[in-house]
């Protein structure tokens, strides 16, 4: 097994508070890249938005969130030792996995490959942030924010 990336938040409060840590981020890599386009100062306001923003900011995180790949077999294990729902895709039918399990969730998201180890990864970070961190950042007032562990 290998992982690579570069955070898993322990907490629904760690994924916030590293979220909020790539606001200032996503505000100089939209302003350069506008920059870059040589937009003008119209057209910055006209299509930088907050949303534009906010997408940087998602894309950030999903970017960087630690990834796990291995067999199949050590993937069946890591899933035989925790308690969550699987949300998998891809085929069965492949030996390699690539999988992000975060302490404070009920799922494990997954997706297989045989050969496209980077177009995986990438994939399984985007399902991950839509499967496990979109509701928790977009709600900071989440009933479940002081961080305890589904089912307790």
């Amino acid at each position: 097994m290998e992982t690579e990336g570069l955070f898993t938040p322990d907490t629904r409060d760690a994924a916030r508070n590293r979220y909020a840590e790539l606001r200032p981020v996503a505000d100089v890599v939209v302003r350069e890249v506008a920059r870059a386009m040589d937009l003008s100062s119209e057209a910055f306001d006209r299509h930088v938005t907050e949303t534009v923003v906010e997408t940087a900011q998602d894309a950030l995180f999903a970017s960087m969130l630690e990834v796990t790949v291995g067999t199949r077999e050590e993937f069946e294990t890591v899933c035989g030792k925790r308690d969550a729902e699987l949300v998998q895709t891809g085929s069965e039918n492949v030996d390699r996995v690539v999988w992000h399990a975060p302490p404070f969730a009920d799922r494990i998201v997954a997706t297989t490959f045989q050969d496209a180890r980077e177009a995986a990864v990438g994939t399984l970070r985007r399902q991950a942030f839509g499967q496990l961190y979109r509701d928790i950042l977009a709600d900071p007032g989440d009933p479940d924010s002081d961080d305890r562990q589904e089912g307790e």
